[in-house]
C-alpha cells in the first residue's frame, strides 16, 4: 500500500498530472497528519499504521533528496568532478565521478584519469586501460555548487589517440593557422527523439498505433500536439546553468520530437558544448524514465527523420563580398560529397530520401531557403551579400567533432583542382 500511495518522486513526476485529478499528498501533508493523530492519542489505529508506513516510504526519498541537493560547500574546498567521454559505438556517452581537492578554473588544472576500455568496447582484455584527458569543463547542473562536468578525449598509456578519440584530429584541424584565422563559426541543430520506457515507441504516441498525421506538432501547443515540453524546458535550462551556449529549442515536425540550438560556437567549442548537452540530455530522460534516441529515422514511413543541421560560417564569409565565398564553399562541398557521406552519421541513408525536407543521399544539391537540398543559404544571406550557410546532411547522431572539422577542411584547407572546380562549378549553375 506504502508503495502505491506514495512513489518515487521520478514516478511520480510522470503520472501527477494525467492519471491523477487530485493533488499529491506531500511529505508535509502527511506530517501534519501523523501529528494530529499524535496528539489525539489514535496509537492503536490501524490508519495511524498505514500513515507511519507512507510516512517512512516519503521521508525515506526525502532524506535521499535532501542529501542529493545538500551543499557542502561551507564544509569543504573539495568539489565532485564528473569524468565524461564517447564510447566505443562513437555515439554512447561514459561517465564516472571523483574527487578534486579544490575548485579550478582551467581543464588544465585536472588530473588525467583512465577506465577500463574492455568494458566499454574500447581496448583488449589484456590491455584494457585508457587515458582520459580533460578537455573542457562546465557547471554541474545536477549537482550545484562548484561541481563541474569535465569533458575528456581518450588515450592509449603512449598517448596516442584511440580510435574512437574524434576531438584530437578536430583539434588539430582547428589550431592550423589558417583555420584560426578566419574563426570558423557554427550553429548546430539537434533533433531529438523521446521514447516511452519498455515499448520504445515515440512519447505521446498510442501504444502500437499511430497519432494523426504530421502538420499541427511542429512548434505545437497543446496536451494533443506536444509531448516532452517538461524534459525540454528542463534542459535548457540545465545547459544555460552549465554555461553550455544553447540558443533557443522547439517542439519539431514528428510528434516527440524535439530540437535544440547550440551556438554560435567558435571552432572546437563547438563539438564540446554538444557533446556536454547531449550528456546533459541523458541524464535528464535518465531522470525522468524516458528514453532518448538520437536514430536519423526512429520511424520509419511518412514521418520526419531526425538530423543535426549544422550553420556555418567563416571570416571571409561574414564580411562584404561573402557571398561569392560561401559560393567557392559550396562548390568545395559538392566535389567532398561522399566523403562527408559518410561520415555524417549511421543510419543517414534512412533518413535522406529526397522526402520530409531532406535531399536524397546520392546527390549533392544547393538553394536560397530550400530544405529540400543538402546546402541551404539564408533569404537574408543572399540578400545581403554575405552571412553563412546549413548544411543539412548531418544526422542526429553524427559526431559534431567530425563534421565541424570537416567543414572547415573542406572549405579552408583542401583545394580541389581547376579542372574539378570548373567542371562542378558548371553543374551547380556557380558562376566563381
Amino acid at each position: 500500500m506504502a508503495q502505491i500511495l506514495a512513489p518515487s518522486s521520478q514516478w511520480q513526476m510522470r503520472i501527477t498530472r494525467n492519471s491523477m485529478p487530485a493533488s499529491p499528498i506531500t511529505a508535509k501533508m502527511w506530517s501534519s497528519l501523523l501529528l494530529k493523530q499524535n496528539k489525539k492519542g489514535t496509537a492503536r489505529s490501524s490508519t495511524k499504521f498505514r500513515v507511519f508506513a507512507l510516512k517512512s516510504e516519503n521521508s525515506t526519498v526525502n532524506r535521499i533528496e535532501d542529501l542529493l541537493n545538500l551543499d557542502v560547500t561551507p564544509y569543504t574546498d573539495k568539489i565532485i568532478a564528473e569524468y565524461i567521454w564517447v564510447g566505443g559505438s562513437g555515439t554512447d556517452l561514459r561517465s564516472k565521478s571523483r574527487t578534486i581537492s579544490k575548485p579550478v578554473e582551467h581543464p588544465s588544472e585536472l588530473p588525467k584519469w583512465n577506465y577500463d576500455g574492455s568494458s566499454t568496447g574500447q581496448a583488449p582484455g589484456d590491455d584494457s586501460e585508457v587515458i582520459l584527458y580533460p578537455q573542457a569543463i562546465f557547471k554541474d547542473p545536477f549537482r550545484g555548487g562548484k561541481n563541474i562536468l569535465v569533458i575528456c578525449d581518450t588515450y592509449t598509456p603512449a598517448g596516442e589517440p584511440i580510435p574512437t578519440n574524434k576531438r584530437h584530429r578536430a583539434a588539430e584541424i582547428f589550431s592550423n593557422p589558417k583555420v584560426v584565422s578566419e574563426v570558423p563559426w557554427y550553429g548546430i541543430e539537434q533533433e531529438y527523439t523521446l521514447l516511452q520506457p519498455n515499448v520504445k515507441w515515440p512519447l505521446g504516441w498510442p501504444v502500437g498505433a499511430y497519432p494523426g498525421p504530421q502538420g499541427p506538432y511542429y512548434c505545437g501547443v497543446g496536451a494533443d500536439k506536444s509531448w516532452g515540453r517538461d524534459i525540454s524546458d528542463a534542459h535548457y535550462k540545465a545547459c544555460l546553468y552549465a554555461g553550455i551556449n544553447i540558443s533557443g529549442t522547439n517542439g519539431e515536425v514528428m510528434p516527440g520530437q524535439w530540437e535544440y540550438q547550440v551556438g554560435p560556437s567558435v571552432g572546437i567549442d563547438a563539438g564540446d558544448h554538444i557533446w556536454c548537452s547531449r550528456y546533459i540530455l541523458e541524464r535528464i530522460t535518465e531522470q525522468a524514465g524516458v528514453v532518448l534516441t538520437l536514430d536519423p529515422k526512429p520511424i520509419e514511413g511518412d514521418w520526419n527523420g531526425a538530423g543535426c543541421h549544422t550553420n556555418y560560417s567563416t571570416k571571409s564569409m561574414r564580411e562584404e563580398g561573402g557571398f561569392e565565398v560561401i559560393k567557392k564553399a559550396i562548390l568545395n562541398l559538392s566535389l567532398r560529397h561522399q566523403e562527408h557521406i559518410s561520415a555524417y552519421g549511421e543510419g543517414n541513408e534512412r533518413r535522406l530520401t529526397g522526402k520530409h525536407e531532406t535531399a536524397n543521399i546520392n546527390t549533392f544539391s544547393w538553394g536560397v531557403a530550400n530544405r529540400g537540398c543538402s546546402v541551404r543559404v539564408g533569404r537574408d544571406t543572399e540578400k545581403e551579400g554575405k552571412g553563412y550557410l546549413e548544411d543539412r546532411r548531418p544526422a542526429s547522431n553524427m559526431d559534431p567533432y567530425i563534421v565541424i572539422s570537416l567543414l572547415a577542411e573542406t572549405t579552408i584547407l583542401w583545394q580541389p583542382t581547376l579542372e574539378a572546380e570548373a567542371i562542378a562549378a558548371q553543374k551547380l549553375s556557380l558562376k566563381m
